[in-house]
């Protein structure tokens, strides 16, 4: 079995910073890819970014320049550094790990509970 735990979202004025943490525990052999996505009210979920176990990174268009994606291989974490955050950064954010408990089994997705980030203007 496997828990994903997040923390750091909050409120914050326009122009703030935040760090956001995901940390997964539990049957894990290995994880490739690790995540962060967001829901805003009445949208759907998009991705904010990603990085594989080799350190490439991937943004979306909205947060680059701003947002900095890291982890922490031997804590199985990942972090998401917000910066200059505005109001349409305003959603749930969600981790989202790409793992597998055993050597012999696929990799699954497991997503975190969410953590609510907001930006006032």
């Amino acid at each position: 079995q496997v828990q994903l735990v997040e923390s750091g979202g909050g409120l914050v004025q326009t122009g703030g910073s935040l760090r956001l943490s995901c940390a997964a525990s539990g049957s894990i052999f290995s994880i490739n890819v690790m995540g962060w996505y967001r829901q805003a009210p009445g949208k759907g979920r998009e991705l904010v970014a990603d990085m594989t176990g080799d350190g490439i990174t991937n943004y979306a268009d909205a947060v680059k320049g701003r947002f900095s994606i890291t982890r922490d291989n031997a804590k199985n974490t990942v972090y998401l550094q917000m910066n200059s955050l505005k109001p349409e950064d305003t959603a749930v954010y969600y981790c989202n790990l790409n793992m597998r408990s055993y050597l012999w089994l696929p990799f699954n997705k497991y997503w975190g509970q969410g953590t609510q980030v907001t930006v006032s203007s």
